[in-house]
């Protein structure tokens, strides 16, 4: 049969899946779905059933495009290497035979084709004491760029980048220390990281009380340090670079099917998979965009599809050799699997459902609830068949009066990267992050990617023009685009046109019905304040989310951004601000001051924000200053700097005039052009440039997302922690 798989997926494997020699692919995509259905289908000899019936089955499974296993399983199944796994977690214990023990054990992984979870909180702090030398420790922060130093010198055979997870606990002496580990993106490269919230760090952060720190070596209580202010910081600091991450750890050992073993203290890179120590699991996820026929979900055809994953999937268990004796012990006495879905975004697109709303929250509610019930049936129908997980005695399920079930987790959501697009189809439960977007090709060449979906109804409903695509693909978004049908606007929505709240409603909607946990990066603009990164993590955690990772626009490239064609041009001397545009349309707002009345003039290009001037009235005032405040404000604005690090700065500044007289409700002029610049953000101008200036309707600032492709040249975008070309299939965590 022919396999339908786009140009992009044709890269993605000849890049980065087919087999090669001396450098020359020697496999087709037929080839490595034959070789992988081949080899997972041996693992039925074991249980009596016949291979050749389920290697068909599983050829089918895949070259439909309805299921993808992870990518090891694709890259390693048939082949010498034979690990097919793709999430470790290694314990780090506090001694330093231990400590290099894993790293060694960490090596041997990333060399494999896996990625690595840690926690550090067992690590004493530093400047703690070191009985056997009479020594400091020099603490968790510090192993970890040993750690990080390791990984890169491991290149996993030229296919898959180590990547590691580090996990601290918010309790750990030395946390303010790790929540600016990744201040400077040129640290822990190899790393995500993120921060362990316990429950009693929630409630004193909602109380605005202190909490207490706890010296892992000695199990006593070191200091109190305000749980607001700490997480204050946190939010600064997922603010600036998107990290660290958090993951609501107690919640996490709520569901923890195996208790018995020990507590669950990290997860796999990109988060969705919480483990316990030498612990792995494999993971797989349908393409639910597939099974939209008719206008609705097709359950029937997807139920089938879910029992045969979770045969597929358990069979991995037993085909897949581990790096270490430990590892493979667990495995196989847990017996973990995780599967989820694909294609979500593109699957509402088909049903006409607009991401940002209830409808789809509901959707997702209802399908993955489907997904978790009809993969435990299956997980069940397997324990008879092969017998439970061999620590089922003693789990959780058995403590809740389960029947015996085959594996002690079947349900995880991964953000799914290069398989997705293999499938063809968008990624995990994301939004749509561009629906056109510029793909690099030979000799600098570039081609316009058009969603098929979108170009697809852009035809049917006669808005289709080259020049209207070109104009899709500088910004990636229709919102603003008079010329596109509301109807049309209100359904393909991308990434950057969902609001924070919808993102975590979504996430929370799949939590719901998903044993292990929901890998989802909230995609903010790069104007998104402080005050948004919090609210995303006070509602995870209010949603029942078990863990969240945000990505401001452009917050870890290494210059800043300015929207737009792209990034702010740099001379010798700097960044160069880009050009005042020839028109901009803004509001003026008359303030009240100490000397007497400022009027300060907010303007804005199709870019955003991006000058500010300043008059004052008869009464005179402070002209020079104010308008040397404005002038720097324009530059600062025009070379991508955002407005809400510029109100930071600029707020509460206090004049005497100003405080001194009553009725001025600012504490001076650069406090006016705060508030001014603050309020043209919230409320802005609603005659847009374009129409001012009789240029088309308004379009939003591009969706810039992390610079890019360091192989291909094309945009790339966050997920997961991790980033990803969805051109080449690059990918890189950390």
């Amino acid at each position: 049969m022919e396999i339908a798989l786009s140009d992009n997926a044709r890269t993605v494997l000849e890049k980065r899946y087919l087999v090669k020699e001396e450098g020359k692919v020697v496999e087709t995509p037929d080839d490595m779905f034959r070789r992988v259905a081949q080899n997972i289908a041996q693992a039925e000899k074991k249980y009596g059933d016949d291979p050749e019936k389920w290697e068909s089955i599983f050829y089918r499974l895949m070259t439909s495009l309805d299921f993808m296993p992870n990518s090891p399983t694709l890259m390693n199944a048939g082949r010498d290497l034979q690990q097919l796994a793709a999430c470790f977690v290694l314990p780090v214990e506090d001694t330093m035979e231990d400590i290099f023990d894993s790293i060694k054990y960490a090596a041997l992984i990333h060399k494999s084709g896996g990625g690595t979870g840690f926690s550090f909180s067992r690590l004493r702090p530093q400047n703690d004491l070191v009985m056997s030398t009479g020594g400091v420790a020099s603490g968790p922060v510090s192993f970890m760029k040993v750690f990080n130093a390791a990984t890169e010198a491991v290149k996993q055979g030229g296919t898959r980048r180590g990547a590691n997870m580090g996990m601290l606990r918010v309790d750990h002496p030395d946390i303010l220390s790790f929540i600016t580990a990744k201040e400077d993106n040129s640290e822990l490269t190899n790393f995500n990281i993120s921060v362990a919230l316990t429950e009693e760090f929630m409630d004193a952060v909602k109380a605005n009380r202190d909490y207490t720190l706890i010296n892992p070596r000695s199990g006593q209580p070191t200091s109190v340090l305000p749980a607001k202010e700490v997480f204050e910081k946190l939010v600064d600091s997922a603010w600036r670079n998107g990290e660290p991450g958090i993951i609501f750890l107690d919640r996490v050992n709520k569901d923890n099917p195996t208790p018995q073993l020990g507590d669950i203290e990290s997860t796999n890179p990109c988060g969705e998979q919480p483990l316990l120590p030498y612990e792995a699991c494999n993971l797989g996820s349908i393409n639910i965009s597939r099974f939209v026929k008719g206008g609705a979900i097709d359950y029937k055809g997807l139920e089938q599809v879910v029992h045969q994953a979770v045969r597929f999937l358990d069979n991995v268990i037993d085909m897949s050799s581990y790096p270490l004796d430990k590892i493979q012990e667990m495995v196989q006495g847990n017996r973990k699997i995780g599967l989820g879905l694909m294609g979500f975004a593109d699957a509402l697109y088909m049903l006409s459902i607009p991401y940002n709303s209830f409808q789809a929250v509901e959707m997702g509610q209802e399908l993955m609830e489907f997904i978790q019930r009809t993969s435990r049936e299956a997980s069940r129908q397997l324990a008879v068949e092969r017998g439970a997980y061999p620590n089922f005695q003693g789990s959780r399920q058995e403590q809740l009066g389960m029947p015996p079930m085959r594996n002690a987790t079947t349900t995880t959501i991964a953000p799914t990267g290069t398989i997705s697009i293999i499938a063809g189809t968008s990624s995990g439960i994301e939004p749509s992050f561009a629906l056109c977007y510029n793909r690099n090709v030979l000799d600098n060449q570039h081609l316009v990617e058009v969603h098929p979906l979108f170009e697809q109804v852009a035809k049917e409903t006669g808005f289709y023009r080259e020049e209207l695509i070109d104009q899709v693909a500088q910004v990636g978004s229709i919102q603003g685009i008079s010329e596109v049908p509301e109807e049309v606007r209100k359904v393909f929505v991308t990434a950057h046109d969902i609001s924070p709240e919808w993102h975590i409603q979504i996430q929370a909607a799949f939590q719901q019905y998903t044993d292990n946990a929901v890998s989802k990066t909230v995609n903010l603009n790069h104007e998104a304040t402080r005050q948004d990164v919090g609210k995303v993590f006070t509602l995870a955690y209010e949603l029942g989310c078990k863990g969240v990772t945000v990505y401001r626009d452009g917050s870890r490239d290494s210059q800043v951004l300015s929207v737009g064609q792209g990034k702010a041009s740099q001379a010798a001397g700097g960044i160069v601000p880009r050009p005042r545009p020839e028109v901009t349309v803004g509001r003026t707002e008359k303030v009240k001051i100490g000397c007497g009345n400022l009027y300060i003039i907010v303007n804005s290009d199709e870019h955003g924000v991006c000058e500010v001037f300043t008059n004052t009235g008869r009464d005179g005032g402070c002209a020079s200053q104010s308008e040397a405040t404005s002038r720097l404000v324009s530059i600062a604005l025009r070379s991508g700097i955002s407005v809400d690090s510029l109100v930071e700065q600029l707020r509460g500044i206090r004049c005497p005039a100003c405080i001194r007289r009553p009725g001025v409700n600012v504490t001076s002029c650069p406090d006016a052009i705060a508030k001014a610049l603050k309020k043209s953000v919230a409320s802005p101008a609603t005659i847009s440039l374009q129409q001012f200036a009789k240029e088309g309707p308004q379009a939003p600032a591009p969706a810039t997302s992390g610079g890019q492709c360091p192989e291909c040249g094309t945009q790339i975008l966050h997920e997961g922690g991790c980033t990803i070309c969805l051109n080449c299939g690059y990918s890189h965590c950390g």
